[in-house]
């Protein structure tokens, strides 16, 4: 397994949809949680709108990857990442842990955690 879940945070960190539908198996099983929400998808569309249309708006540049982490875990691949984000309204640290399952090759499952939008510094 190894390396998607360092690829994912890669593509995800560069807003790279090319990169992610490479990356997604197109009957992606998807879920996660923020703060405030739930979020299910089941295609790679769908993740793509989460992400880009939800999490990570066209304001917010991810400015870089503080923290990557990755391991296999079991029949799992574990890969934490912690992201610096500025928008207008501020700088910001978006910490996310995710759970990766092979499928042909892509990521078929995946499961994410989210501590959503710190403030950068306080």
């Amino acid at each position: 397994m190894g390396e998607l879940g360092a690829q994912f945070a890669r593509a995800l960190a560069a807003k790279d949809s090319s990169r992610l539908t490479e990356l997604l198996h197109p009957e992606v099983d998807f879920r996660a949680m923020t703060p405030r929400r739930v979020w299910e998808a089941g295609s790679v569309d769908e993740m793509l709108a989460v992400f880009f249309e939800n999490w990570f708006e066209e304001s917010d540049v991810i400015e870089a990857i503080d923290r990557l982490e990755s391991e296999d875990f079991a029949d799992r691949e574990r890969v934490g990442y912690r992201f610096r984000v500025t928008n207008p309204k501020g700088s910001f640290l978006v910490d996310q842990q995710a759970y990766i399952a092979d499928r042909d090759g892509r990521i078929g499952w995946l499961r994410v955690m989210c501590a959503g939008y710190r403030r950068n510094g306080g």
